[in-house]
């Protein structure tokens, strides 16, 4: 199903609702996410206690670990059960939970059980909330096996890796932007298979591989570069933890040069994972040495002009693009 536009708080609260209407051992669980509290800090929940009462769509108390636990617990009674921690920063307080049980029980238990819950958290520099609300966190959970992380960076894909996510038997981080929220853009209503990267700009002369947040400018600078007769081709990983190497290495083998983007500080974060694999994987056939851009090396800061410094932009995304095609061949 296509229509005009939607936006990105619209796609998730859709996945949930035709989730909860197709499944009915899935629960929601959350701090404010039932109607009575107005469907969550952002209202990404809105509408689906009404719809769906308030023993499947619960609001709790502010205790992360007790969310976590909860949605563990209920996970190995037979439900399927998606867990909201507003903001990504809160899952440090969740980190028991999440890393040393939900992650570990199938392995722990020879098989036997899985522990099917959706973490949905949101993030994200752009709105001034500071260091404790607004980190990237993705590389903490793709470190951990048995955790799935999922980045979304547009309503068609919101709504379909959610949808996939709460059909997977093993704990998913879906990472949600809060800055962009509210933006709309085309959407189809589909389900999308996870650990799938989508090609969204082709090109010939570098690859920039990234996801969430950092598409668009990604894109912004693929657009600008093509003015000036650069091919840029730009590949959103939409999963991070398994990510789809299939699709980058075809990208990369016909570009021969990576620039990896993400807003997560780029110290020891999931660009240097992808830079070490295709450095590994394309020895002496690259043209160039893999590059990365993240954000800098500090607590996203909340002075406005600060904030806007620490993340990659558009004409920063531009610059290391020059300055890799300038690079002689290795």
């Amino acid at each position: 199903m296509t229509t005009d536009t939607m936006n990105n708080i619209s796609a998730v609260n859709l996945a949930l609702y035709d989730a909860l209407a197709a499944d009915s051992t899935l629960l929601v669980l959350g701090e404010d996410v039932a109607d009575r509290e107005e469907g969550g800090v952002a209202g990404a929940t809105k509408g689906l206690s009404t719809a769906f009462g308030d023993d499947r769509v619960k609001s709790t108390p502010i205790s992360e670990q007790a969310i976590i636990g909860t949605a563990i617990g209920a996970s190995l009674r037979g439900h399927r059960v998606v867990a909201e921690i507003m903001l990504m920063n809160f899952t440090t307080i969740a980190m028991d939970m999440i890393i040393n049980h939900a992650a570990k029980l199938r392995f722990m238990s020879g098989g036997q059980t899985h522990v099917p819950i959706v973490i949905r958290t949101m993030t994200g520099a752009g709105m001034s909330n500071g260091g404790q609300h607004s980190d990237y966190l993705e590389a903490w959970f793709a470190h951990t096996p048995g955790i799935k992380v999922v980045a979304p960076s547009n309503p068609t894909d919101a709504y379909g890796l959610l949808r996939s996510a709460i059909e997977d038997d093993d704990p998913v981080i879906f990472i949600e932007n809060l800055p962009t929220y509210w933006n709309s853009s085309p959407f189809t209503k589909e389900v999308i298979p996870l650990g799938q990267a989508k090609v969204v700009q082709e090109g010939s002369d570098l690859t920039i591989v990234t996801y969430a947040t950092m598409v668009a400018p990604a894109m912004a600078a693929a657009a600008a570069l093509a003015d000036s007769g650069v091919s840029v081709e730009v590949v959103d990983l939409r999963t991070i933890a398994p990510w789809d190497k299939e699709t980058v290495y075809a990208s990369v083998q016909k570009t021969g040069r990576a620039l990896i983007v993400h807003e997560a500080v780029k110290e020891f974060g999931v660009g240097a994972e992808i830079a070490a694999d295709l450095s590994d994987h394309f020895f002496g056939a690259l043209k160039a040495p893999v590059r990365r851009l993240g954000g800098a090396f500090a607590p996203v800061p909340y002075s406005k002009p600060l904030e806007t410094a620490f993340v990659p932009s558009t004409a920063g995304i531009e610059a290391a693009v020059r300055a890799l095609l300038t690079e002689r061949d290795i």
